[in-house]
């Protein structure tokens, strides 16, 4: 079903997604895009504030960031501004299974075109002990019900 800007409540909340992070992954992702040690090498990890190999936090937003396209993206998405507030929270470990939750904070009409609203989210995501691991403000751009006219 498409949500438009019109269908959006402040407060209104969804949650999606469950995604479980292997060793494998986390080491593939951070060799390519963050090859940080505490990330790249279990054994350098252990001697890190980390005290073990954990996610790049940029690779926690790109799962979530999946999880969110797989279950929530519809047709009135018509993309971000941009983000607000990311806060990587806690690490993300070699076998933790992530969920998430988004909930409106904030919504406007664009003032000079009648197509599209603004609908800010903010995204948590949590491990399998309900502890959150990472959150940001998502600054969406919605189109109206009167473009789908």
């Amino acid at each position: 079903m498409t949500r438009y800007y019109e269908d959006y409540e402040i407060g209104d909340t969804r949650e999606f997604g469950e995604r479980t992070v292997s060793k494998k992954e986390i080491i593939e992702f951070a060799e390519k895009y963050d090859p940080q040690p505490f990330h790249t090498d279990e054994e350098a990890a252990k001697d890190t504030m980390f005290n073990g190999l954990a996610a790049s936090g940029w690779h926690t937003a790109a799962i979530c960031m999946r999880m969110f396209v797989e279950h929530m993206i519809d047709d009135a998405s018509q993309g971000a501004r941009g983000v607000d507030e990311l806060r990587w929270i806690k690490p993300v470990r070699p076998g933790d299974t992530l969920t998430a939750e988004s909930e409106v904070v904030d919504k406007y009409p664009d003032e000079d075109n009648p197509y599209i609203g603004y609908v800010d989210s903010r995204l948590t995501a949590y491990n399998q002990d309900d502890e959150p691991v990472i959150s940001w403000i998502g600054l969406g751009i919605i189109k109206r019900e009167a473009a789908a006219e």
